[in-house]
């Protein structure tokens, strides 16, 4: 919607507007004011357009998730580092059903640039160990998937993980 750092000079205009209500004694006009500058300030942190994509890729919607990915024009401009992990790892799972060499370069991108929860990155290390085994390199899809493991404290992937090992052990 708006750039990042129109976003905060807006939370800031915004907030003088509150004081200036505060100011008057209109209270809850004050509160109200300030929680849209809240708001403001919450969409620097978390951008929309990547919230409304994970919705969609929840109710598995790959074309929904696509096209608010695609309102996103300029990634690196547009949003914080910790975001653009998450563009891109938006796009990496997405893109893992159809072209796996595509989706290697977005996770891979989306590892270091980091995501701000660790099980988010065990999933991303667990998509590429899934890509280096199909690409036959067992040594790599090993190492990613034990530092799955180790990411994945509250046990979530613990099916997926087991899961792989015993595809590994086929090839």
């Amino acid at each position: 919607m708006f750039h990042k750092n129109i976003k905060l000079i807006l939370a800031g205009f915004i907030a003088v507007w509150a004081v200036y209500e505060f100011s008057k004694v209109h209270i809850m006009n004050g509160i109200s004011i300030l929680l849209l500058a809240g708001l403001f300030v919450l969409f620097y942190f978390k951008n929309e357009f990547i919230l409304l994509s994970f919705l969609q890729l929840r109710k598995q919607n790959f074309a929904g998730t696509k096209k608010w990915l695609d309102y996103i024009k300029n990634p690196e401009a547009a949003l914080t580092v910790k975001q653009q992990g998450y563009y891109n790892y938006l796009h990496g799972i997405m893109l893992s059903q159809t072209n796996i060499t595509q989706a290697e370069k977005y996770l891979r991108k989306a590892v270091k640039l980091g995501l701000s929860m660790d099980h988010d990155m065990a999933m991303v290390k667990l998509q590429l160990a899934g890509i280096s085994m199909t690409k036959r390199r067992k040594r790599e899809a090993t190492n990613l998937m034990a530092e799955a493991k180790k990411l994945d404290k509250n046990g979530m992937l613990k099916e997926q993980i087991q899961m792989m090992k015993q595809q590994m052990k086929k090839i």
